[in-house]
């Protein structure tokens, strides 16, 4: 991507959490560091929260059950909170889901923070809704999300499994926002990870500023619900 200006960079570790009100027209660029990292992601109109990434809506508009660039996050009211302008892993889930503190104690066993301080085994929704609450929003407020870097293989019946190797180290992913968003993102395994050992993975988060989309924006033009999204967006900012 030409003409960005990197704002701040900081790396998240596995099992972290983390929150940011992403302004209109700056990236997140999301990068895994080791390889086989999983962020999942939440995203919310900063400014009505009750518009909030509406991921049937968003999988019906693009016909498609995977994610990449040229696709857009679109919320409850039709708006693209976010799009994805740059990817290089090709396939990001959106029909995982994402783990909590039973599952986490089933599968990997119990740590907790006085036997391993910082390395003590943390689980998806209690990081959701811990990053949640720091911006006045709870357990109604939770939005099936996003899993990036992971791709899950559907068979025959129905069957689910994470693909293995899907994200090399390196990989990276950017995330446009069209309006003022919040985004919440932990990097917890992949509730589906076969890994018998916890061993979420980090990922570096880059903040940029970059340009608005114009006329002939790839991911504006990727479908026509696309436009009709990015047009219902623009015209929440007519005279700001």
């Amino acid at each position: 991507m030409t003409n960005e200006t990197i704002l701040f960079e900081e790396t998240l570790p596995g099992g972290g959490l983390w929150s940011w009100r992403l302004r209109r027209h700056t990236t997140l660029r999301l990068t895994d560091l080791e390889g086989g990292a999983n962020v999942g992601l939440m995203a919310y109109n900063a400014d009505q929260p009750l518009d909030r990434l509406n991921l049937p809506d968003t999988l019906k508009a693009l016909h498609t059950a995977k994610l990449t660039r040229g696709h857009v996050l679109m919320s409850d009211m039709g708006h693209t909170l976010l799009s994805i302008t740059a990817d290089t892993v090709g396939w990001h889930d959106p029909l995982g889901g994402h783990g909590n503190a039973a599952m986490v104690e089933e599968k990997y066993g119990v740590a907790t923070y006085q036997q391993k301080r910082n390395d003590w085994y943390r689980n998806a929704h209690d990081n959701f809704l811990i990053e949640l609450g720091k911006h006045g929003l709870g357990k109604r407020d939770l939005v099936a999300n996003v899993n990036l870097f992971s791709r899950l293989d559907v068979d025959a019946e129905g069957g689910m499994r994470l693909h293995p190797g899907n994200s090399p180290a390196g990989a990276s992913v950017d995330l446009r926002a069209e309006m003022n968003v919040l985004v919440v993102l932990n990097t917890c395994q992949h509730p589906l990870d076969p890994n018998p050992k916890y061993a979420p993975k980090p990922v570096k988060l880059t903040v940029l500023k970059t340009p608005p989309p114009g006329a002939d924006d790839f991911c504006r033009n990727f479908r026509g619900e696309n436009q009709r999204s990015f047009t219902l967006t623009e015209r929440l900012f007519l005279g700001a």
